[in-house]
């Protein structure tokens, strides 16, 4: 199962992101190692997508080739109505800082600025104003109204990622991608995390793509793909903890059945995060 598409996927409205036939390889000949196979996805917009996988499947590639962040081998790529496959750089910055947010392990917050500067700063260096009112939702929305103010060493971590958070929101990018957001956090932070993600969904229409390995963090998408030896071979939606780690065991039981054939294993070894 290569092909994840969208329900009513044939209108481009529906859909924020899409690949055809992606394909990304690194090396030549005997060292050639395959990171995506041919994989098609859309991924629907105003949804919370998650991406899930063993060690080497995939997903993190795939979250760097859908955000412009790495290049493909074969293959097409939109970000919208944008073919991002078709730019140069120059086209490719301006469209990631235009259209994209970022929420990473790490917060990237400056340490000399307060958390209001930290939100606003990728708008600033744009020479964009924000929307105040927007602003106002989002920083309602991540529970930062009194911590404006304060700098990063005056955050505890949860609170940080709250920042890296409204920062991604803040300019109203048509798709979000996380790569394990809360994977630097204590599972109560991580909750509030993944809580105020869901929210930016329900309450303020964005896109959301993450990546992650946890069955609890995936649970509050409202679907997951499963990635294996570069492709997509299952999906689920509206999703829960103990059926997200029931399929992914499911997987590993596979795996473990056919030892010597990752050909046919559901989550193989021998590829690129």
């Amino acid at each position: 199962m290569a092909t994840a598409q969208t329900e009513g996927s044939g209108g481009h409205t529906a859909v924020a992101a899409r690949t055809r036939q992606v394909t990304k390889a690194y090396g030549s000949g005997e060292t050639r190692v395959v990171a995506l196979d041919n994989v098609d996805v859309d991924i629907a917009r105003g949804r919370f997508t998650a991406i899930m996988g063993p060690s080497g499947s995939g997903k993190s590639t795939l979250m760097h080739c859908l955000a412009g962040l790495d290049s493909v081998t074969e293959g097409r790529i939109w970000i919208g109505e944008s073919e991002i496959t078709k730019l140069n750089d120059r086209k490719l910055t301006r469209l990631r800082r235009d259209k994209i947010g970022f929420i990473f392990q790490a917060f990237n917050l400056l340490p000399t600025l307060s958390a209001a500067e930290n939100i606003t700063l990728p708008m600033d260096i744009a020479g964009r104003k924000p929307d105040r009112e927007w602003l106002d939702r989002v920083v309602e929305t991540v529970g930062l109204g009194g911590r404006l103010k304060h700098r990063p060493n005056q955050l505890s971590g949860g609170q940080q990622q709250r920042v890296a958070v409204a920062r991604a929101l803040a300019a109203r990018p048509e798709i979000i991608f996380g790569d394990e957001p809360t994977g630097n956090l204590d599972s109560r932070a991580g909750a509030e995390i993944l809580g105020f993600l869901r929210r930016s969904v329900d309450e303020l229409g964005q896109t959301i793509v993450m990546v992650t390995h946890d069955p609890v963090a995936a649970s509050y998408a409202d679907r997951v793909l499963f990635l294996a030896d570069g492709r997509i071979v299952d999906e689920m939606h509206n999703p829960t903890a103990e059926a997200v780690l029931e399929r992914m065991l499911r997987f590993t039981a596979s795996e473990t059945a056919q030892p010597g054939h990752p050909s046919t294993s559901q989550f193989g070894s021998g590829r690129t995060a």
